[in-house]
């Protein structure tokens, strides 16, 4: 079910041109309330060809069919409204249900959280973290809202990083422009190939450690493994993260946190800025490297 109020500033105009033009329902989404929703204008059950007005009260229901399995896990929720969440995520768990493992996953999780909020909410998440970078994840309580984020792409959804590196990275801060491609070996690491998908992250070292750094790093889009091959490429692999030349000694996992999301909301425009502290498995290893223990 989605609740909306038309804005006062709309002049009058089809339903259809309103839900499409300014709140970016897909064709699916379309389909959907066609076969097994409706749609009621103040009170009264209408259809998708109805005017109307400045101040009208919108209800929109359809089937949204999940074969996520509810399953209780806690949440540290960062953000809600009544169309967005926002996760910050633990290290070691995914974010979707696979094949293989499909009760501890986030979506497992949300689900879960959705029931007993009593909502029908499927799971819409907007973009994904390696289940070993902890953080901030993005999710849509429908797909209209995931359509028109996703749609709009990283471009406009500014995602910021911390990464602890090996050595001191120079010059201190700069932009990495490197296609990124699938490794023909595996299916799961990524490199750097001239034919892969055009990549770009901007870094900056916020500060140097004991043959370390602590940078942050922007995307500019989103890739698998972004970050991680980037830096790799760099000459400068994530501390922890062994499927690209970093070394487990310090941290049993890449050392890569989603420490914030700035975005523009998609229906109110209203600015969403969301911060993630440091979990303490990466404090640690910076308290280490900072006083010189072993």
């Amino acid at each position: 079910m989605l609740d909306l109020i038309v804005p006062k500033t709309l002049s009058p105009m089809p339903i259809k041109e309103y839900l499409r033009s300014h709140i970016g329902l897909s064709l699916t989404i379309w389909r959907k309330i066609k076969n097994t929703g409706s749609i009621i204008v103040n009170g009264k059950e209408t259809t998708i060809t109805h005017m109307i007005f400045p101040g009208d009260a919108i209800t929109l229901h359809w089937l949204q069919p999940c074969d996520i399995v509810p399953t209780n896990i806690p949440l540290h929720i960062a953000y809600e409204d009544d169309t967005l969440l926002i996760i910050d995520k633990p290290a070691g768990m995914l974010v979707h249900p696979t094949t293989s493992e499909h009760t501890a996953t986030l979506g497992n999780a949300i689900m879960h959280y959705f029931h007993t909020q009593g909502r029908s909410h499927a799971f819409h998440p907007v973009h994904r973290l390696d289940r070993n970078t902890s953080g901030l994840v993005l999710i849509a309580k429908y797909p209209h809202i995931q359509h028109l984020l996703s749609f709009n792409g990283a471009k406009n959804i500014n995602r910021q990083y911390i990464a602890l590196t090996t050595g001191i990275i120079k010059p201190a801060e700069g932009t990495i422009d490197a296609p990124i491609a699938r490794h023909p070996d595996s299916i799961i690491q990524r490199i750097i190939d001239p034919k892969g998908q055009h990549a770009t992250t901007c870094y900056q070292v916020l500060r140097p450690l004991i043959n370390a750094s602590i940078v942050q790093l922007t995307l500019l889009t989103g890739r698998t493994h972004q970050i991680r091959v980037h830096l790799s490429h760099l000459g400068h692999p994530i501390i922890g993260d062994d499927l690209y030349g970093g070394s487990r000694e310090l941290i049993s996992r890449q050392a890569l946190h989603a420490a914030r999301l700035y975005f523009a909301h998609p229906l109110s425009g209203k600015i969403i800025d969301v911060t993630s502290q440091l979990p303490n498995d990466i404090s640690n290893v910076i308290d280490k490297l900072s006083y010189g223990e072993n």
